[in-house]
């Protein structure tokens, strides 16, 4: 089913982020982990591309096999990063071919250390993407969005006016960057329908498990921590059991609180493990009941 129609249907849309295992034992852990949260009914689940996408036949053998071995609607990330449209269409033809009815279209990251690079007969925005794949397929087409401002320009009116090219490309809906305070997604959504962008936007959410591997991505994407959830976390930072305890209360607590001022649904950044988004997930579908 596509993103679009759930969506529509009105009802919270709960999903998870995985990444591609390096190894055939971190692909075995990882189907573990889905069918674990499969236990808890989540709408769909996607999968990323690797920096330069370096991942990119195994993300689409990914989402093939979960949606047809495990029977979760997915949605493969594809980039702008080292592909021409010659490349592009093959992969959207055979994730088409496959079943596949969802695409997140990103630029992408270059290889570490690299700047990047139009590939020839490629494109350099996302928003470019987006209409390609508009123009040529039937997907239900997502897009990323930054409610702190994207770290390479820190302006959010720039941000908006990103955002605004994307809708005006296609995209269906969007999820956000992870972010630990509500204030800056609600913040966010007034801006975004001052401007008049009507579109779905799913909060990313990351529960805290590990805080110096959190702090390593905020550096790198521009989020922020909250001061009263570092100075819980930091004396403690050893401890797995209550880092995760923490992590999984907060996270919680922010996803209670979207849910509750209208935030279509919780897209989670899992790191592909299963544990504390279990453990979240279980807690807002009692909600539900």
């Amino acid at each position: 089913m596509k993103i679009s129609t759930l969506l529509k249907q009105g009802n919270p849309v709960f999903s998870c982020e995985f990444f591609p295992p390096k190894t055939p034992e971190g692909v075995a852990h990882l189907f573990e982990t889905i069918q674990d949260l499969k236990l808890l009914s989540p709408s769909f689940v996607s999968v990323t591309y690797g920096a330069g996408g370096s991942t990119r036949a195994l993300t689409v053998d990914l989402v093939k096999r979960i949606k047809n071995e495990i029977g979760i609607e997915t949605m493969a990330h594809l980039t702008c990063v080292g592909a021409g449209k010659e490349e592009i269409d093959a992969i959207l033809l055979e994730l088409s071919e496959g079943g596949i009815e969802n695409v997140l279209a990103l630029r992408g990251d270059p290889p570490d250390g690299q700047a990047f690079v139009c590939p020839p007969d490629g494109f350099s925005y996302s928003s470019d993407l987006i209409a390609y794949i508009r123009g040529k397929f039937q997907f239900s087409i997502g897009g990323a969005c930054y409610p702190e401002g994207h770290i390479d320009c820190g302006d959010i009116q720039k941000e908006i006016a990103h955002l605004s090219k994307k809708v005006d490309a296609g995209i269906d809906f969007a999820i956000t960057q992870l972010f630990f305070e509500n204030s800056s997604y609600f913040r966010f959504m007034e801006q975004l329908y001052q401007s008049g962008i009507r579109i779905p936007i799913l909060p990313g959410i990351m529960p805290i498990t590990n805080l110096s591997q959190v702090k390593r991505f905020t550096k790198m994407c521009g989020a922020t921590i909250p001061k009263i959830l570092l100075s819980a976390l930091e004396p403690v930072q050893e401890d797995v059991d209550a880092v995760m305890k923490i992590g999984v209360q907060y996270a919680t607590e922010q996803c209670l609180d979207l849910l509750r001022h209208g935030a279509p649904g919780i897209h989670f950044y899992t790191l592909n493990k299963s544990t504390a988004t279990h453990a979240i997930l279980s807690q807002l579908r009692r909600g539900e009941s």
